[in-house]
């Protein structure tokens, strides 16, 4: 029951403001809601089918169901399958929403590419919305389903991108997603988060704001106010050294016991040692890699003096992930407990 909860309470998160879209540029969406029982039921019956084949790998199945486009080159979408596969073995899918989405009178840009759709999404008569941004949509009918798959090892969610050809719906885009990381969803995360603002503890908020969009957002085009109030939390709550956020351009300095300097380009969170709590990954910006045991304790003196600047680090999370960057390079990645870190 709490885990349906939060679905419900997820679906009436996807709202934005931006109903303009779908007005002036002709691209219009219907929700479940308003559209017909044969369609809806047609959207969940090929969502549901698609969430069956990625449970059970079946690579092949799906390649025939997708747009041509992608079936033709399904490297890539085969390994993303392929992985999932084995984070949902046995679950049972079940789907949440589903959204039409009629781009028939998307006009191309002006080189002649596919044009970038805006569609808005107006939700049970009111003033909320769901809002899609896709760029480099060619024109056509579209839906966006998304399925949960429970039962599993964790519970994920699987959305589609659909495209009707022929007047049978195809897969034109995936986006499997975690619902929990250290076995705590997303609003457990965003609750947290505001726990710990008013805690002092900044950093551990700021990372758990991160968790939460991670855990809440079926997909990068989905865009909403009620995300946007979670991002808005986040940027309030940031600690002020990092108030500009964490780039290349503006890394967060830290300095060790014995005077080195440390340039943190990124700061994120990490489930894949799938431990009791999520990890701290920070992305280190490097000259030169060197060789694996000045790289490993390089990678060790950075973890170190970033958990030393800020304690709370160690009581609120796992370990730390260092990847150290030189660009051109594959980074050099290490891990180490909280309990490693001196």
């Amino acid at each position: 029951m709490k885990h349906r909860t939060a679905c419900r309470v997820l679906a009436g998160m996807l709202l934005v403001a931006g109903a303009t879209f779908a007005r002036v540029n002709a691209e219009t969406c219907t929700t479940q809601s308003a559209m017909s029982a044969s369609d809806r039921d047609a959207l969940a019956t090929a969502a549901r089918g698609l969430a069956q084949k990625v449970e059970t790998n079946d690579s092949a199945g799906l390649r025939a169901v997708t747009i041509a486009t992608y079936a033709r080159d399904f490297g890539a979408i085969q390994n993303l399958v392929a992985s999932t596969s084995a984070k949902v073995k046995g679950a049972t899918p079940m789907v949440e929403q589903v959204y039409l989405l009629d781009a028939s009178d998307l006009k191309s840009a002006a080189d002649g590419s596919p044009g970038n759709a805006q569609f808005a999404c107006m939700l049970n008569n009111s003033i909320a919305e769901a809002d899609f941004s896709i760029p480099g949509l060619p024109a056509g009918k579209y839906a966006f389903a998304i399925v949960e798959m429970r039962g599993g090892v964790a519970p994920w969610r699987l959305s589609f991108l659909l495209q009707q050809v022929q007047g049978q719906w195809q897969m034109a885009g995936f986006y499997p997603r975690p619902m929990t990381a250290a076995g705590k969803d997303g609003l457990w995360y965003w609750t947290q988060a505001r726990t710990m603002v008013k805690n002092k503890e900044p950093w551990t908020a700021w990372l758990y704001y991160q968790q939460a969009e991670v855990l809440l957002n079926p997909a990068n085009m989905i865009q909403s106010t009620h995300l946007d109030k979670l991002r808005n939390e986040q940027t309030t709550a940031a600690p002020p050294t990092i108030s500009s956020g964490v780039s290349a351009d503006t890394p967060l300095v830290v300095k060790g016991v014995d005077g080195a300097e440390y340039h943190f380009t990124g700061l994120g969170v990490d489930d894949s040692l799938a431990k009791e709590k999520v990890d701290v990954t920070a992305k280190l910006k490097v000259d030169q890699l060197g060789d694996a045991v000045t790289a490993r304790k390089r990678n060790a003196d950075a973890a170190s003096a970033l958990v030393a600047a800020y304690p709370e680090l160690r009581k609120n999370f796992h370990g730390v992930w260092i990847f150290a960057e030189v660009p051109g390079q594959n980074p050099y990645a290490t891990e180490m407990a909280m309990n490693e870190i001196h």
